[in-house]
């Protein structure tokens, strides 16, 4: 071929072993996505997690939690279905959504998270 295919993206896997490093002491906001690869509508959103996770790194941590694989994460946050999208800011758990959720809803909350961080310092 003329092209060589971009290599895909490899958003970051939370799991029971690194959440504490990734995300509770984190600096910059984090989107979780809570899912499972039997899943139909986490295959619709995982895509677009990928795309967030490339395009605000640095600025904010977009990452993975597979269900199946970290049950004590998905039990802790009494995850009752999935997809489940969490925001954590500071430590805290700010905003849980279930189901699919536009690009740009996603992209909005972010921003609003990361000036905020930016405004504080």
């Amino acid at each position: 071929m003329f092209w060589k295919k971009k290599p895909k993206y490899q958003t970051t896997q939370v799991t029971d072993a690194n959440f504490n490093e990734l995300v509770a002491e984190s600096k910059i906001p984090v989107l979780l996505d809570f899912y499972a690869d039997w899943c139909g509508p986490c295959k619709v959103l995982g895509p677009i997690i990928d795309e967030l996770a490339e395009e605000y790194e640095g600025r904010a941590l977009v990452a993975k939690v597979n269900t199946q694989v970290n049950p004590n994460l998905s039990a802790h946050f009494k995850i009752k279905s999935i997809p489940t999208i969490m925001f954590v800011h500071k430590g805290e758990v700010v905003e849980i959504y279930n189901g699919l959720i536009p690009k740009p809803n996603l992209e909005e909350i972010l921003d609003n998270y990361i000036k905020e961080g930016t405004e504080e310092s």
